[in-house]
């Protein structure tokens, strides 16, 4: 079928998504012709720093699966998920409700098309939403009635920002989102975020042509930060072990017998509690 029949009213089907090449990293159908050409340019990009772009996707995915699991077994019933991109296997309402009955979840993105899935596969689960939001405004997405009237935030609850934050790329509004969502948070609130690490060894190139595949996204761009700067998001808050590392390498259900190699260039993740 025609993408311009598929998409959503509102939506051009002719830019990129981050959301949608997500979803094709991971192998979903979620997707369209210009989401898929902009995502294969970069798994070849990948390919050239010797990166297998899909398995980088499934790494990141495993690490918010094993995040939310910790969580919910320790205690947290209430999660925040801005940025949460299209539906897939072990959504985050799924992971949360099996360690935790009764887990409230609010699914947040500002792409059409996510919402539409969203609400579909929700339709029969009060206890999660989908609403329409934009981590650039933190409080909005906070100030929703709709959110309040889900989320106690008089009580813990967690704010996932996975593999969101890289698509903000002035540092200033990084910075000041970041700031703004720990200020909303309670004792014994978390953060679970991860972030595109990279280090000087890159090849310029090979930056400016990755950069150059997200300017022509719905995002309009993309940034990694040094592992300082992606530390300083967790300002204020106690870093769980293992701290920030590698997300492959945060908690993983077997054990790693790999040495953990902190100047590689990836995703790296971490999980902040607000004493």
């Amino acid at each position: 079928m025609d993408d311009s029949r598929r998409a959503p009213e509102g939506v051009d089907p002719t830019i990129p998504n981050i959301a949608r090449m997500y979803d094709y990293y991971l192998g979903g159908k979620d997707n369209f012709a210009a989401d898929r050409e902009a995502a294969e340019k970069m798994l070849a990009i990948g390919r050239q720093m010797g990166n297998d772009g899909r398995e980088v996707a499934r790494e990141n995915r495993g690490f918010l699966r094993r995040a939310v699991r910790h969580l919910a077994e320790s205690g947290i019933t209430q999660f925040v998920d801005i940025g949460a991109g299209l539906p897939t296997q072990e959504n985050v309402h799924q992971v949360a409700r099996r360690h935790a009955p009764g887990s409230r979840v609010v699914y947040v993105d500002n792409d059409p098309v996510v919402l539409t899935h969203a609400r579909a596969l929700l339709a029969d689960n009060p206890e999660t939403i989908a609403v329409a939001g934009d981590l650039r405004d933190p409080d909005a997405v906070f100030d929703d009635p709709g959110v309040r009237a889900h989320i106690d935030f008089t009580r813990p609850f967690a704010v996932l920002l996975v593999s969101v934050l890289h698509f903000v790329t002035d540092d200033e509004d990084a910075d000041r989102i970041t700031a703004r969502i720990r200020e909303r948070m309670v004792p014994g609130c978390h953060l679970v975020l991860s972030h595109i690490r990279t280090n000087d060894e890159v090849a310029e190139e090979v930056v400016v042509e990755s950069k150059q595949v997200y300017a022509a996204t719905s995002s309009g761009g993309l940034v990694g930060r040094p592992f300082k700067r992606i530390e300083s998001f967790f300002d204020g808050l106690e870093i769980l072990e293992p701290g920030l590392v590698p997300v492959q390498a945060w908690r993983p259900d077997v054990p790693w017998d790999v040495p953990v190699d902190m100047d590689r260039t990836g995703i790296f993740g971490a999980v902040g509690r607000m004493p």
